[in-house]
């Protein structure tokens, strides 16, 4: 792939992707598959080396990116396309964080989040969303009393830069954001996990370099 290869011999991103889609006239959402899919051998293996399954880290006190875990599961419900990333990390290239507005199917979705982290023994949660999205604060509400109703400890809470609050968090964390996942000590990829084995959705894979398999 072109853009890998630009990408492997130092070329700034931003121009690799123009050149690339330029070169192939892709529409936007392809652009976003490739900037979303697509990383440097060395970034997207350090990555990877971060990368565990929420039951290998059963107990510990997670972090968790709501908004980024959330509009993760929220565009695979929708059948938005989702990209299986080279760093192993599922991301959607829907680009819908800034129209975000929870819905009916919001619950059924921390539902759904709360029960597979109750059936992988997830300890304490630490979820922030971000403030300046539209009824942050109603969503943290009710992602504790979904949450502990059944059985996990969490605390919900809105910040004006969630990734700052999690930039320096001391447990795992669960994000697909790249600048946490390279700030993080340990990643579980929540969301990726769940639409893996609880949804029916729409994910592209983009053939990894050599030596990175799929994990």
């Amino acid at each position: 792939m072109d853009f890998r290869y630009l990408l492997a011999r130092g070329y700034p991103r931003t121009g690799a992707l123009t050149l690339v889609g330029n070169r192939y006239g892709l529409d936007r959402t392809g652009r976003q598959l490739l900037h979303r899919g697509v990383f440097a051998l060395e970034a997207a293996a350090a990555r990877r080396a971060k990368l565990r399954r929420l039951a290998e880290v059963a107990g510990q006190t997670l972090g968790v990116d709501g908004h980024n875990v959330l509009i993760t599961l929220e565009c695979a419900r929708r059948g938005i396309p989702l990209v299986a990333a080279d760093d192993g990390v599922i991301r959607d290239v829907g680009e819908i964080s800034r129209a975000f507005r929870p819905s009916d199917g919001t619950r059924e979705l921390l539902a759904l989040i709360a029960d597979y982290l109750a059936a992988n023994r997830a300890g304490e949660l630490h979820i922030f969303y971000d403030a300046p999205m539209s009824r942050s604060g109603e969503l943290a509400r009710c992602t504790w009393e979904i949450f502990t109703a059944r059985g996990l400890k969490v605390k919900a809470a809105t910040a004006t830069v969630p990734e700052k609050e999690l930039a320096g968090f001391p447990g795992p964390v669960c994000t697909s954001d790249t600048g946490l996942i390279d700030q993080a000590t340990l990643v579980v990829d929540l969301a990726g996990e769940i639409i893996r084995g609880r949804l029916q959705a729409r994910i592209l894979s983009l053939t990894d370099p050599p030596g990175l398999s799929g994990s």
